[in-house]
């Protein structure tokens, strides 16, 4: 029994070594900080108000997209990562949310979201993360309050 426990420890510790390793791993995978007053005017000037919501940011003039519209920032119930947002912005069809409607979503079940990955500089990209990003707050968990009864 000891020595099935020892194989398995040492399987399952190669295994989760061995994909953290790997040519496709994000290890050493590092951007610098952004400034979020830059990333603020990044957001206007690819006018992401025209699908997405986020509260405290209007934008006048703009053109809002009948079919789609996707709140960004507010209460979440886990750390939204610098790593999520910048792939969410890169690869928008990576992670879909619960959140979203059906409107929001491709027949093919991708997002709907333009690409900017030609358009928009890492820079860019660096600073609208760091805009977003304190835009997320975190919700601790509410246990369940059970009324008392009296035996």
């Amino acid at each position: 029994m000891k020595l099935s426990l020892l194989i398995l420890s040492i399987i399952t510790s190669i295994t989760l070594l061995s994909c953290s390793q790997g040519a496709d791993s994000p290890r050493g995978f590092s951007l610098p900080k952004g400034d979020a007053e830059i990333g603020k005017s990044v957001f206007i000037k690819y006018q992401c108000l025209s699908c997405h919501t986020l509260e405290g940011v209007e934008q006048k003039g703009i053109d809002k997209h009948a079919e789609i519209s996707v709140a960004l920032g507010g209460k979440a119930r886990k750390t939204i990562t610098y790593a999520e947002l910048v792939t969410s912005v890169i690869n928008p069809s990576h992670k879909l949310a619960s959140r979203y409607l059906i409107a929001d979503i491709s027949t093919e079940g991708t997002s709907k979201m333009t690409l900017f990955n030609d358009v928009m500089t890492v820079t860019e990209l660096v600073n609208l993360v760091a805009f977003l990003q304190p835009k997320y707050q975190i919700v601790p968990y509410q246990p369940t309050r059970y009324s008392y009864y009296p035996n």
